[in-house]
């Protein structure tokens, strides 16, 4: 009989406890998995916080380099810059009519012949340097450099309207100025290079001595001046600076010394006609000789001394300001009371004036008499 070992005895579990299972490791995990996943969303929240930020210093940037009144102000100045003439007469507010002009005390009538790239001088060195609002008007400083002179413009800006969110601007007053421009001596001058006949601002029967109006951009420089065969001036520079402002500029040319020369020729040759004519008192003449007897036989003149021809601007036209010549009569003097005879053969000096009118095709009409003595 083979013997059996007893298999050891297994303790039973005490009535109401559960049985023991084997034992579970710590929950360590989780607190790491969250504490990344706080990191992740603080670093999602302070980007997009900066991509806003971004966003707003952006739009600002935006705003005020396309859409405030300084970079509409700066647009405008920019055209004139780059010699775009008419369109910078197409930004809002530029344009003017007559009664805008009447208005601001301007002549109403003022020509745009000088609203063209061709009268335009050097803009350059454009900068905004404030911009103030008040009653809802914004008043927009640029300074800048207009043919080389320093200048500042203080500009007017109002609000047009909207394009979606993006607000429209105009010029609450226009940035068009006029020069008075008045011309002595010539229908013709040049601005900026550019010839103005003023006939052809004011119509045929303009008067040459009155000012002629003449709109302006503003800012810009304008120089004026007179070159023609007739008469000549200096250039004369005039900043126009300011808007919808009246600026008087007279220019006073001289006559050329060409034109000079042609007076005195004809003058000259109009004297020696004078001395043609064997009469005691030349028709139309500015010299003669006067006796109390009779005369034997025709005298004789001739001019000893011609006169210095000088020419200036006078009103429509030229005229020769009061010069000396000297006449020679050669005549037979009989006297009344006794018969007697007396030889004359003297000096006669005279004095003399004259008026130059230049027709519109540039003919010389020149006039000479003895000066008034009243």
């Amino acid at each position: 009989m083979t013997d059996v070992a007893a298999a050891p005895a297994r303790p039973l579990p005490t009535p109401g406890t559960a049985p023991a299972t084997a034992a579970q490791p710590p929950n360590d995990g989780i607190p790491a998995r969250r504490s990344r996943l706080g990191r992740d969303l603080t670093v999602i929240v302070v980007t997009v916080a900066i991509l806003l930020a971004g966003l707003a210093v952006g739009g600002v940037f935006v705003y005020r380099a396309l859409y405030s009144p300084s970079a509409f102000v700066q647009q405008y100045l920019s055209l004139l810059a780059a010699g775009h003439a008419a369109d910078a007469l197409h930004v809002p507010g530029v344009a003017v009519d007559r009664t805008e002009l009447q208005a601001a005390g301007l002549p109403k009538g003022a020509s745009e012949a000088l609203l063209r790239q061709a009268a335009l001088a050097q803009l350059t060195d454009i900068r905004i340097d404030s911009e103030r609002t008040l009653d809802g008007v914004v008043s927009v400083t640029a300074s800048y450099r207009a043919g080389g002179y320093p200048g500042s413009t203080t500009f007017a800006v109002e609000q047009a309207g909207t394009i979606g969110f993006v607000p429209t601007w105009r010029f609450a007053r226009s940035p068009l100025a006029v020069v008075d421009l008045t011309v002595h001596g010539s229908m013709t001058f040049d601005v900026n290079g550019f010839r103005i006949d003023k006939r052809q601002v004011g119509g045929a029967e303009v008067d040459p001595a009155a000012a002629v109006p003449l709109l302006v951009f503003s800012p810009g420089l304008y120089s004026v001046k007179v070159d023609t065969p007739i008469s000549f001036s200096p250039g004369i520079a005039v900043l126009s600076d300011a808007p919808l402002k009246s600026v008087p500029v007279e220019v006073r040319t001289q006559a050329t010394s060409t034109f000079v020369q042609v007076v005195q020729d004809r003058v000259e040759d109009f004297l020696n006609s004078c001395a043609t004519q064997q009469v005691l008192q030349p028709t139309g003449c500015p010299f003669g000789f006067v006796v109390q007897n009779r005369i034997d036989g025709l005298p004789k003149w001739s001019i000893r001394a011609m006169p210095k021809i000088a020419v200036k601007p006078a009103g429509e036209g030229w005229a020769i300001p009061p010069t000396d010549g000297l006449a020679h009569i050669v005549v037979g003097i009989r006297s009344i009371y006794d018969g007697s005879l007396r030889h004359v053969d003297e000096d006669v000096p005279f004095a003399m004036v004259g008026t130059i009118e230049i027709s519109p095709s540039g003919t010389a009409s020149i006039r000479v008499s003895a000066p008034d003595t009243d």
